[in-house]
């Protein structure tokens, strides 16, 4: 079937997004189609866009971008099992060039979960790729427990919304860096003490730390090294973290990539249907080039608050 989307045909600046149209392939025997209510922009949008991630994504044009969706099976494949047609979802599906900014997208069923019925499109739309991001480097790498001491940079962030609230959860104290005007915020959240990294530099506040997650790379990453304990643990989702400083040290320090999940994607819809967590959306766009193009600008800035979301019909 053919989808309405917004596509680019080459790579580079904002100036390449386009309306367009693009088929998609026959549905899997496994996958569904979902009609798009909402998606959601995350940096590897841009990045991809811009050419960055090229070699290791060599897509042929056009490109859909974006990977979250939330919205409505339309469509089922003859082998799937625990969804019906009608159900409301939402995903990170696949990365592959077919992404979510188009009115509708195919995801297989392993990577579903049911939308929770107490929150919006537009708020389940939001947590996939940020919310697992989190997720995954918190527990799966960072094995955060409860009682431990977490630094979260850039808490004000699309997935520094959700690590806050996972790690509370979780029972750790929770640290994070953000501008004056997020403390409330942030504190909302869950966050126990928040330094402005404007004012203040973060290693001078916190010490013995069992686990930094960075979000930021560069100086923050390399400063990150002086407020861990020996044997801590350093979570980066944006860059490798430099490899004699963390033997040097005793800590462990790795770079990480998202692995979609299905289950822990339901296991997150657990905590939004009873408000333990929540999506906080900083902006919302229309799904068209001109929303697209305004929703990369926002997020390139790097100082939009929580979740930039992209609004299906």
């Amino acid at each position: 079937m053919k989808t309405n989307a917004v596509i680019i045909n080459q790579y580079g600046g904002k100036d390449v997004l386009e309306d367009g149209v693009v088929n998609l392939p026959e549905l899997g025997e496994k996958q569904v189609m979902v009609q798009v209510k909402a998606t959601s922009v995350n940096p590897i949008d841009w990045k991809l866009r811009e050419g960055y991630l090229k070699e290791m994504m060599p897509f042929e044009f056009p490109i859909i971008l974006g990977w979250d969706v939330a919205g409505v099976i339309t469509e089922v494949g003859s082998a799937v099992q625990n969804f019906k047609v009608g159900d409301e979802v939402f995903a990170r599906p696949e990365t592959t060039r077919l992404g979510t900014y188009a009115a509708y997208t195919i995801v297989d069923e392993a990577l579903l979960a049911k939308k929770p019925t107490n929150i919006s499109f537009d708020e389940a739309a939001a947590v996939p790729l940020a919310g697992l991001t989190a997720y995954q480097a918190l527990f799966e790498h960072g094995s955060l427990k409860a009682s431990e001491k977490v630094l979260i940079h850039a808490g004000a962030g699309g997935v520094g919304i959700y690590a806050i609230q996972l790690a509370k959860i979780a029972g750790a104290k929770v640290y994070t860096t953000g501008s004056e005007k997020n403390h409330a915020l942030l504190k909302a959240l869950g966050a126990d003490e928040v330094v402005d990294y404007r004012k203040k530099d973060f290693w001078d506040v916190f010490t013995d730390i069992d686990l930094v997650f960075d979000t930021m790379g560069g100086d923050v990453q390399t400063n990150s090294f002086k407020v861990l304990k020996e044997n801590g643990r350093l979570i980066s989702i944006v860059s490798a973290p430099d490899e004699n400083l963390a033997k040097e040290k005793g800590i462990l320090a790795k770079s990480i990539w998202l692995q979609p999940n299905g289950e822990q994607l339901s296991k997150l819809g657990e905590y939004l249907a009873t408000s333990k967590l929540r999506s906080v959306i900083g902006a919302t766009f229309p799904l068209n080039r001109e929303g697209v193009y305004k929703a990369h600008e926002l997020s390139e800035t790097h100082h939009a608050v929580g979740k930039i979301v992209i609004q299906g019909e």
